[in-house]
């Protein structure tokens, strides 16, 4: 019997992972955080992965961390706990290539803050969103009060932050949470689709456009822009992908990506 939590399966350059912990909501403990970590490791050296795809088994996306593995933890070990888990989600974040999350269901707590590791979420209509941790008594672990603001704003960070109202799909794209909504029957084709056709795009494109933004993001403008024309003039050159992309499209054929 297979007891891992992460259910991985590669077709066409697309990596799905399924969070597969039904009967706990998928929720997060040690063992998926190791699990992660050994994931993200074998991605980096497997250049047959373009895309990531991360969604959950069942009703739940994530519907938070393990409050039965937390209840005993001393301050030092709740400590411990908030950094392993932020450690996994940074390297998950720090990616060469893009990691998409599909919500399927609940993802909160933890689950939410997982999906804002990811670089955009696609969400089914019946997935919600929340941070309930202060019903708890406890405040978000895994870096959700620094990435919310950043992909919504302040106000809206706090506001969901401290009233831990939860909030349904289309709520989430109206404050830039999620990127798409659709249909819950059609989500995975959906996303599917979506990351057929970035896997289609010139790779190191696509590894360089994800690392100039996010790192870009953290810098003034002038900083940002410096990076992206450096990283730009790398794609030109003899034997290039750039140099691949343009002679393909000026000769009407499909770029031949290495």
């Amino acid at each position: 019997m297979d007891n891992k939590i992460l259910q991985t399966k590669l077709e066409e350059g697309i990596l799905l992972v399924t969070i597969s912990r039904p009967k706990a909501m998928n929720a997060l403990n040690t063992q998926f955080f190791n699990e992660m970590d050994e994931l993200i490791a074998s991605v980096k050296n497997n250049p047959e992965v373009k895309v990531m795809v991360i969604t959950g088994e069942g009703k739940a996306f994530v519907a938070g961390a393990d409050i039965a593995e937390m209840v005993n933890k001393d301050q030092a070990e709740g400590e411990a706990f908030s950094r392993l888990g932020q450690n996994t989600f940074r390297s998950l974040e720090k990616l060469e290539i893009p990691v998409i999350a599909a919500v399927n269901g609940f993802a909160l707590g933890g689950g939410m803050e997982l999906t804002m590791a990811c670089d955009f979420r696609i969400a089914g209509t019946k997935a919600k969103f929340g941070q309930p941790e202060v019903n708890l008594g406890l405040i978000p672990g895994y870096a959700g009060t620094q990435r919310l603001s950043r992909l919504t704003n302040l106000g809206t960070a706090l506001y969901l932050l401290m009233t831990a109202d939860m909030i349904d799909a289309v709520e989430a794209l109206r404050i830039g949470l999620v990127q798409k909504v659709v249909e819950q029957e059609n989500l995975m084709g959906e996303v599917m689709k979506i990351a057929k056709n970035i896997a289609s795009k010139g790779p190191q494109a696509i590894k360089k456009v994800k690392d100039v933004a996010r790192r870009g993001y953290e810098m003034s403008l002038d900083e940002g822009a410096d990076l992206e024309a450096k990283a730009f003039g790398t794609l030109f050159g003899e034997n290039s992908e750039g140099r691949e992309g343009m002679s393909a499209f000026l000769e009407k054929r499909k770029p031949e990506w290495k």
